[in-house]
Order: structure tokens, then sequence, then C-alpha cells
């Protein structure tokens, strides 16, 4: 691109649909178990990196695509992507400042607080998971935060995306 500054809103969507169509994508049930989320976690790099651009708008809007790609009830992942987002932006001043390994053990507990009510949501809908692997992505999900969040602040220096 040009020397100049763009808007790069196009860069950030691109992303987030990419995220969501890695989340839905069909996979072997065994290798479905440590699905990571992939979601989540492209919206909490944006809300660490720009928090002024509507992180809150995106995981609603994508939260709803969501569950109408994988057939939930409307707002049933929209619940936990935004409490997940909440928390993201709240701490995002000390997130910046973490180094990575460090910045994956606290996204690390997030998103197990996300997975937690997304347990809770599904057990009032009577979908409830019958073993404690429905937390198995939270940990597959920090150890690959190092490299998403290398690959996004690469595009979102490549794309002038500010």
């Amino acid at each position: 691109m040009s020397g100049g500054r763009t808007n790069g809103t196009w860069v950030i969507w691109l992303t987030l649909m990419i995220a969501l169509l890695l989340s839905i994508a069909p996979m072997p049930f065994s290798a479905g178990l440590g699905r990571p989320l992939w979601l989540a976690m492209v919206i909490s790099y944006w809300a660490i990196a720009l928090p002024h651009r509507g992180a809150m708008v995106a995981a609603f809007v994508c939260s709803l695509m969501l569950d109408v790609l994988s057939g939930t009830l409307l707002g049933q992942n929209g619940l936990p992507l935004l409490l997940v987002t909440f928390l993201v932006l709240s701490l995002q001043q000390r997130l910046r400042m973490f180094p990575l390994m460090q910045q994956s053990l606290v996204l690390m507990v997030i998103l197990g607080i996300g997975q937690l009510v997304q347990l809770w949501l599904n057990t009032l809908t009577g979908n409830r998971p019958p073993t404690l692997l429905f937390l198995v992505p939270v940990p597959v999900s920090a150890l690959l935060w190092p490299w998403l969040f290398m690959a996004l602040h690469w595009m979102r220096r490549r794309f002038n995306v500010y």
C-alpha cells in the first residue's frame, strides 16, 4: 500500500470473517474438542491493539453471525464473547505492557471465564456436555496466542491499520 495512512477497517473485518470461518469449519470429533476459540482471540487482539475501534460492536455482530451459522439460539454465543471482549478492554492497558507469554496466561483465564459462561448457557438450554472437555479449547487457544498475536500484528503494520 502507499505510505499514507489508511483506515484499515477492511483488514479488521477480514480477520474477523476468517476467524468466524475457522470457528465453524467442519472437523473430526476428536480434533473438534480442542478447536481454538478463534473468534474470541481475534477480537481480543483487536481490542488490545485498537481499543477505540469498536471491539464490542464487532463482538456483538460476529457472535450473532456465529449463532446463525452454527444453528444455536440467538445470543448464546454473544454473552460469552461480549464478556471476554469487556474483560480484555478493561485490562487493555495492562495487557499491552505484558510479554506475550504473560498475555497468554491472562487470556487463558479470560477465555476460561467465557467458556464457563458458555457452559452455564448450554446447561440452561439443555445442551450440557457430559464432561469438562468443554474447557480443552482454552489452553489450546492460550498456546496459539503468541503466534496469532504476531501474525495479526504483522498484518496491522503491513496494511497501516491504526
